[in-house]
């Protein structure tokens, strides 16, 4: 039965503001472009295909998310952009080299409009990229980095400026850029919003990166603030002060593409079957500018603790340590290993192997091989429009803090580990915080239970 559902319409214009201007941000904004153009289809996309089911006996009925709740249409999309590079997303979209010049030319005027904003920048978080395309204060007649507080203004007057200019109703800024040194959780700084505002005060560079900045801007400026990267950013108590002090939804990290999707897939698999597990080793080539950045070791530590995350949630030695608790030097769980190399050969074609080594009755070994040959910005395209639509819609019906139902999307779900909670990593699970989420906005009982 359908009981009033108390979310906003999907009116005017939703402004899509992304940090990152690279393959995966032109691979999105081109494939959006074209799609309103009837030119291509919006493939892998769950609120574009995706059906839920809503009813049960004779009242089931199985709706796309646009006939459950109102999300905001391709046509209603602006995009704005930050890069240290300063070229459009035309000139991004040729030279990342994704897409093929057929599928990027019919929109080519409409991508050469889209010229990064310069960016809230500071090269020690990402020492490999070096463009000049960046925010500076001036001291002395020499441009030198911003501090952080100053970083936060900056950016807020960019949102401003860019909603206002291109008439936009409603803004979300999206994270697509790549992923920074890992900054530890330090209670001093992290835990409180007062303390975190001191610190960027301060000009705490250590504590404080430049992502910290463009989260607080889009949250303190009514927009939802969505995190694609392993970067701490809003994965802290502080942040979640401001989401709910702002009534912002936020969510985060990283963009489940490959072969954590698998992983989170997959895993379930060998956990409901009662098989146990000794070792899965994960290993991927990559050799897109994503794959420059994670090459150098700080930010490939950032990387690791989110891709490391997924298994320990799934199969659990404590629940199971017949099947989960042995295979390591410690033998207290599997063996579990994840690594990525730089390999510019095959730019965005990224490759993920998993050597997984199972056991089955009286304790006789198996191995199971995975090779994923996948296409880095083709997965996780879809992925920035579902987070961004739906984050929307997570505003308009006055949800805020921590959106839980995005973590289908989502490598290293955000949790409130102050409390121990336990982030869900598992695949079906999600699905089902998702499809009950949508149902809750659209009225409808939440009806499918997390097992």
């Amino acid at each position: 039965m359908k009981q009033q559902a108390n979310v906003k319409p999907a009116e005017g214009k939703l402004g899509i503001m992304v940090v990152g201007c690279g393959a995966v941000a032109t691979t999105f904004m081109t494939g959006v472009l074209m799609a309103r153009k009837g030119l291509a289809k919006p493939v892998g996309s769950m609120t574009q295909y995706d059906k839920i089911r809503i009813g049960k006996g004779d009242d089931k009925k199985y709706l796309p998310y646009s006939e459950i709740v109102p999300i905001a249409k391709l046509d209603d999309i602006v995009f704005g952009c930050w890069d240290v590079y300063p070229q459009n997303a035309f000139q991004a979209a040729m030279y990342a080299e994704v897409l093929k010049e057929k599928d990027i030319l019919p929109v080519r005027d409409e991508l050469e409009k889209i010229v990064p904003m310069k960016a809230a920048f500071d090269k020690n978080y990402a020492k490999r990229l070096d463009g000049d395309n960046v925010k500076c204060s001036m001291v002395n007649g020499q441009c030198s980095i911003p501090t952080r507080w100053e970083m936060v203004e900056a950016l807020k007057k960019d949102i401003r400026n860019f909603k206002e200019q291109n008439g936009c109703a409603r803004i979300v800024v999206l994270w697509a850029a790549s992923t920074e040194i890992y900054v530890p959780v330090d209670e001093k700084v992290h835990y409180r919003l007062a303390d975190l505002e001191a610190a960027m005060k301060a000009d705490d560079r250590e504590h404080v990166a430049p992502s910290m900045c463009y989260a607080y801007a889009a949250l303190t400026e009514g927009a939802p603030f969505i995190m694609g990267a392993p970067n701490t950013t809003v994965d802290i108590p502080a942040m979640w002060q401001l989401a709910e002090q702002t009534k912002m939804p936020i969510a985060g990290k990283d963009f489940k593409t490959g072969q954590t999707l698998v992983k989170s897939g997959f895993a379930p698999i060998i956990g409901t079957r009662c098989l146990g597990l000794s070792g899965w080793f994960s290993t991927n080539i990559l050799g897109n500018r994503d794959g420059l950045v994670l090459d150098e070791p700080a930010n490939f530590r950032t990387k690791e603790v989110s891709k490391l995350s997924t298994l320990e949630t799934i199969l659990k030695p404590d629940v199971q340590p017949d099947l989960y608790g042995h295979g390591n030097d410690e033998d207290t769980q599997y063996y579990h290993k994840v690594r990525i190399n730089y390999y510019p050969p095959r730019n965005d074609n990224k490759e993920g192997w998993d050597n997984i080594d199972i056991f089955g009755w009286m304790n006789y070994p198996m191995q199971i091989k995975i090779n994923f040959l996948c296409r880095d910005s083709i997965l996780a395209a879809p992925l920035c429009l579902d987070l961004c639509l739906l984050s929307d819609l997570a505003a308009r019906a006055g949800r805020y803090g921590t959106q839980s139902f995005l973590s289908f999307f989502l490598k290293s779900p955000m949790h409130d580990y102050t409390q121990g909670e336990e982030a869900v990593n598992h695949l079906y699970q999600q699905y089902t915080m998702l499809k009950n989420a949508i149902r809750e906005m659209g009225g409808y009982e939440a009806d499918e239970e997390i097992d």
